[in-house]
């Protein structure tokens, strides 16, 4: 159980079905003073929700944090995988975003937008050609998986993506949105935090295997544990 000193928190995700409970959690148990605005004794939660890709998070992320200062912003979802090692369900640390689908086809090759020259390996807020997340003060990640994220506007779901993705990015993750909360965060020097649950392994498209109600609810359960522990 995470017991912290005051601190002010941005919690983002997607959609508001992946952060169900924990919002009905906090509604529960911490005081409301405003839309999605909650504080517990010092403590001070904003939640917001982006909708659902790169284009929508950064925009949103992007107005939250220039409307305050937090202490940290934490990004929670779930994730499909690459890495069939990791079982479905499981709670991960994502420790570092690329981007999967910029750049150019070029018949049958794809040239990423690094290659292409547009963006430089190194410029801020790259790292090479990662968004890579600091460590930051919240001590119960040290009991997750950390992982390597890809994020991408289109879902992978065909053979031919999956493995020219797998052999480009060697990443074992992939969501829509990790990337821009990345970039935002790093490019404001707000310190953060990105955790999914995974939901499904990335192969061609099979909702019969996804297993999303389990993944959410292992990912609340992690959420509302660690908020439980500022009632301490």
């Amino acid at each position: 159980m995470l017991v912290i000193c005051r601190m002010n928190v941005l919690l983002i995700a997607a959609t508001e079905a992946e952060i169900a409970p924990l919002i009905e959690y906090i509604t529960a148990n911490w005081q409301k003073t405003g839309d999605v605005l909650y504080i517990k004794g010092q403590h001070q939660l904003q939640i917001g929700i982006t909708g659902v890709g790169m284009m929508q998070a950064a925009y949103k992320i992007t107005k939250l944090v220039a409307n305050a200062k937090y202490d940290i912003a934490i990004q929670a979802g779930i994730a499909g995988s690459f890495n069939r090692d990791i079982t479905l369900g499981t709670v991960v640390q994502v420790i570092s975003e690329q981007l999967g689908d910029l750049g150019a086809e070029d018949h049958d090759d794809y040239i990423d937008i690094f290659d292409m020259g547009f963006l430089k390996e190194n410029s801020h807020p790259f790292d090479g050609r990662e968004l890579k997340a600091a460590t930051v003060p919240w001590p119960s990640t040290a009991g997750l998986t950390a992982v390597k994220s890809l994020t991408i506007n289109t879902v992978s779901g065909n053979a031919r993506t999956i493995e020219r993705l797998m052999k480009s990015y060697n990443c074992d993750v992939e969501s829509m949105e990790g990337a821009a909360f990345h970039y935002v965060c790093l490019a404001e020097n707000i310190p953060f935090l990105q955790v999914r649950a995974i939901s499904n392994y990335i192969e061609p498209r099979d909702r019969s295997k996804w297993q999303i109600g389990p993944a959410v609810r292992n990912l609340n359960d992690w959420l509302i544990k660690e908020f439980r522990g500022f009632e301490g």
